[in-house]
């Protein structure tokens, strides 16, 4: 779906970095290495993740292999793959990646706060002033205290997981772009991109069934940032919603 819209958003903005998450792309939950390359073939420079990432496990050698498909950087020590990565979008012109887990309603991994200090000191070693975050959490509120955690250390502060777009983009104070979610790809005649009526069975029987794709009403979600390549502050951030019909 995403390859409908990537590249035409791509080319009206003039963007430099794309960056998706790719966890639920194979059928709802997970990712699978052919799926990683298909979306790197529209233009996706960069597939971050979180708590799915793990449900293929064919996608495991391809995460130590591959610097540009992140996990979330705050998993335990001997977990596969990477959680951070940086690229060059122009000449002399360095971007910082992170991905990030929450622990609110989720695994009790690493302290994702204190694992990202440590990142953003890696970076600025490095040089590189303009650092994004993936920050995949569950509750706003830990969302949010990570945005004003790192409000003026990095350029954007960019939360996943929910599904569903919020409406509180914003630059903090010291400069840092945020929002607490920037939803989801996929149907939204459905629940969070399930079938309705298997999620709604789920939650009137609390019995394991099935969750099923849906594919009635398609649209791309997503946030666009403008960056100062200098200080790394952001100018700007705008949300989007584009519906199939619109293309």
């Amino acid at each position: 779906m995403a390859a409908q819209y990537i590249p035409a958003i791509k080319k009206e903005h003039a963007i430099s970095l794309t960056i998706a998450n790719g966890e639920n792309s194979a059928e709802g939950k997970g990712m699978t290495p052919q799926i990683a390359q298909s979306l790197f073939d529209i233009g996706i420079d960069v597939i971050t993740s979180g708590n799915h990432i793990w449900n293929k496990k064919n996608l495991f050698p391809v995460l130590d292999q591959n610097p540009y498909i992140l996990r979330p950087l705050n998993y335990p020590q001997g977990c596969p793959g990477h959680g951070s990565c940086i690229l060059e979008i122009e000449k002399g012109v360095h971007v910082g990646v992170i991905n990030l887990q929450g622990r609110s309603f989720m695994y009790p991994i690493d302290c994702p706060f204190r694992s990202m200090d440590e990142e953003i000191q890696r970076m600025q070693e490095r040089n590189v002033q303009t650092i994004v975050l993936d920050f995949h959490a569950e509750a706003t509120a830990e969302k949010i205290a990570m945005g004003w955690y790192l409000d003026g250390r990095v350029s954007a502060v960019i939360g996943t997981h929910s599904h569903v777009q919020t409406a509180d983009e914003r630059i903090l104070p010291k400069g840092t772009a945020y929002i607490t979610d920037a939803g989801m790809t996929g149907a939204f005649d459905s629940v969070i991109g399930m079938d309705k009526n298997s999620a709604i069975q789920r939650f009137l029987t609390q019995l394991p069934i099935p969750y099923k794709i849906a594919y009635d009403d398609p649209k791309c979600c997503g946030v666009i940032v403008s960056m100062d390549q200098n200080s790394g502050k952001a100018n700007s951030i705008s949300r989007f919603q584009i519906s199939l019909s619109q293309t």
